[in-house]
């Protein structure tokens, strides 16, 4: 170590450590614009100007290393005089108002007005009339706010590669821009946002409203893993599947989530929503990169970590086997519990198993991922069927209710008791099982719109019936997702938008259609649960049908505190505060709590509800877990039309291909194509690498 003295004060410095950082090392502040802790020195600025061993001539603490028996002298006439000349020469034309600055009360420039006890307006001499440039997605640049410090040029040049920023003269004088006048995407920009992050003013920022959606500022900056209910990691496993490295791409994933596999097929990606490549052109395919990762993980390395904490002899039942009750039963058993899961039907997996179909997730992948969380000590028991939670309580140290919504419910229509009239969830039970579907004749009428509805009438095409699909929403308000729409289009569902429901035709034991008539618009009333129609006059028809399936809601089946012994709200689902339910030591989550949700919240509630259960039974709660090691190379080069490459679509097999049988209609992104897609990646997450400047008053010692 080198041992010298800074304002009287002793202090070390490591070998080849400059005077600046080895004074903020020591809780010392010296004055700096420039310096940047990721960022090469350079000693522009001057603020941080010091003598040095009774010198006369002022030098850079960034620029100077700390030598043996060293004294250094902050606060010198000298250094005073350079350090005051340089904040003028800024000051001259940078404008006078801050309230309205972007980085107002974060301005490091604002800071050194305190540190310097000066009223900045003293010394501004002239305006420099520079238009502000927000043509840019995603970036803003208040090019009159740029005080040439260099350090995005910096960030760009040196520390990314991309080489987009440079120093520019205009109309305006010198400041940090695009030569050429060239917009972001046309200079090839990656959009990594490093020099929003080190700009020590206002200057470059974020857009408008880019920033304000979540309470965290990293959630603002990665809005793809904000938006994930589960919070995977989306940045580190896309870089994973970039740079060849399935594998830890599929453990990263597997820290949050126990059914990778399932989501790469059917998540509904809100993750996508968030993407900020959306700004760009179209958002990054990360479901399907995450398909990718796990259908290409040959190793399967992280079953070989995790942690699995000692046992603690608590017992835990688990009612319902859907996403929420297993997820829930994995982590309670890695922290040590016996958990039991109980099933009312022959097969775990709850709508993973039973309800969604075959074309969107295969059947065995789903139990794959089942068999591992019973590999790893789960038990399960199949057709047990639990009719009260809290005669189970007597047996068990806690209880979890995960009963899912797994009963449809039908329309009040006249008929809707007729044999030939059934739920979308039974009819999608039986499909998923493989059972004979000629019940249901050749002509099938689905009411519906929503996914669930397109999930039974595409299911039913496979069988080769006609299938009609008839929905009170208009066309541009189907609730189902436009891929469904779409497909469903080419494999032949008759969509019949915008009709109301009258009655169902035929006697008892015999559909012959559907009573229908058209209406031009609809509103729903919250409050009241009343819709609201305008029909077309004159509109009335029937559908001719052999049966009817409703797909217009679902509900958990559960009836009353009397049986099932839990308090139940107004809807029939357990009544709860937080996960908490009327009986001590019984607790609901998942779709029996929140409604029809989808896997990925599901998943999400059983992680949480995990926690709750763990810390009730005397645990931490503690789930979080590290199962691939993160890299991050800062250098991301430059990408030439880089903003407008174009999203990778995993290939939908043909209409043929598609109706054989219950193969998936997309295929897997090859190993080019998922370079390809995880390419467009603006790895957002570099970003928060970056280390923040320490304003002087959060320094130690006397620095004012």
């Amino acid at each position: 170590m080198i041992h010298l003295t800074i304002d009287g004060q002793a202090v070390q410095a490591r070998e080849g450590q400059s005077l600046l950082h080895t004074a903020l090392d020591a809780g010392i502040y010296i004055p700096h614009l420039c310096d940047h802790p990721d960022l090469e020195a350079k000693g522009g600025c001057r603020l941080c100007s010091v003598t040095v061993n009774g010198g006369e001539t002022p030098v850079p603490a960034c620029m100077t290393l700390a030598e043996e028996g060293m004294t250094v002298e902050i606060r010198s006439e000298a250094a005073e005089a350079v350090r005051r000349t340089s904040m003028e020469l800024m000051l001259a034309t940078h404008p006078a108002e801050c309230t309205g600055c972007p980085k107002f009360g974060k301005c490091e420039l604002q800071s050194l007005y305190q540190y310097m006890g000066v009223n900045g307006q003293d010394w501004r001499q002239k305006s420099r009339p520079v238009p502000t440039d927000e043509k840019n997605p995603l970036i803003t640049h208040l090019f009159t706010r740029c005080i040439r410090c260099g350090r995005c040029i910096r960030a760009c040049q040196d520390k990314r590669g991309v080489k987009v920023l440079e120093y520019v003269r205009d109309a305006g004088g010198v400041h940090a821009g695009i030569p050429g006048g060239k917009r972001l995407a046309e200079a090839g920009c990656r959009f990594c946002g490093a020099c929003i992050e080190v700009c020590p003013t206002g200057s470059i920022v974020d857009a408008v409203g880019l920033m304000e959606k979540y309470p965290s500022y990293a959630d603002n900056v990665v809005p793809c893993r904000a938006e994930c209910p589960a919070h995977i990691d989306i940045p580190a496993y896309i870089r994973a599947v970039r740079e060849g490295r399935p594998g830890d791409a599929h453990a990263i994933i597997r820290e949050k989530v126990p059914f990778p596999l399932v989501l790469g097929h059917i998540c509904n990606h809100l993750c996508e929503t968030g993407c900020k490549r959306t700004s760009l052109n179209d958002p990054l395919g990360i479901r399907n990169l995450k398909r990718f990762a796990v259908e290409h993980d040959a190793g399967q390395a992280w079953k070989d970590k995790g942690f699995h904490k000692p046992r603690t002899g608590k017992r835990v039942a688990v009612i319902g086997s859907g996403p929420c009750g297993l997820t829930a039963a994995y982590y309670l058993n890695k922290l040590g519990h016996d958990v039991t899961v109980l099933e009312k039907r022959p097969q775990l997996g709850g709508p993973m198993t039973s309800g969604i179909p075959a074309y969107r997730l295969p059947l065995e992948g789903v139990m794959a991922e089942i068999q591992w969380i019973l590999d790893s000590g789960v038990k399960a028991e199949t057709n047990r069927e639990v009719t009260s939670a809290a005669a189970l309580r007597k047996e068990y140290d806690a209880v979890l209710v995960a009963v899912g919504v797994s009963k449809g419910r039908k329309l009040p229509l006249p008929g809707a008791e007729f044999q030939q009239v059934y739920t979308a969830m039974d009819v999608l039970a039986d499909s998923r099982a493989g059972a004979d579907l000629s019940y249901l004749g050749k002509t099938v009428c689905v009411i519906g719109g929503g996914s669930v509805g397109y999930d039974a009438a595409r299911s039913l095409v496979r069988q080769g019936m006609t299938v009609h699909l008839a929905c009170l929403e208009q066309a541009d308000r189907i609730l189902a997702d436009k891929e469904d729409q779409e497909e469903g289009a080419q494999e032949g569902i008759h969509l019949l938008p915008g009709r109301s429901f009258e009655a169902i035709e035929g006697t008892p034991d015999r559909v012959t259609g559907l009573r229908v008539h058209t209406v031009l618009s609809s509103t729903y009333d919250r409050a009241t649960g009343k819709v609201t129609e305008v029909a077309e006059e004159g509109s009335q028809t029937v559908i001719p049908c052999d049966s009817v399936i409703f797909a217009t809601g679902q509900h958990t089946g559960l009836s009353s505190y009397e049986s099932f012994g839990i308090e139940l709200n107004g809807r029939g689902y357990p009544a709860v505060e937080g996960f908490n339910t009327s009986v001590d030591g019984i607790f609901a989550a998942g779709d029996a709590i929140t409604g029809i949700s989808f896997v990925i919240k599901a998943i999400q509630q059983g992680r949480e509800v995990a926690s709750v259960i763990d810390r009730y039974l005397g645990g931490d709660g503690e789930i979080d877990e590290t199962l691939a090691e993160r890299s991050a190379e800062p250098r991301i080069g430059r990408v030439e039309g880089f903003a407008a490459l174009p999203r990778v679509e995993q290939e939908l097999r043909d209409v043929k291909q598609r109706l054989s049988g219950g193969a998936d209609v997309y295929r897997t992104y090859s190993c080019k194509e998922a370079e390809c897609e995880s390419g467009r990646c603006l790895q957002c997450d570099l970003r928060l690498q970056l280390q923040r400047v320490k304003l002087w008053n959060e320094y130690g010692g006397d620095n004012g």
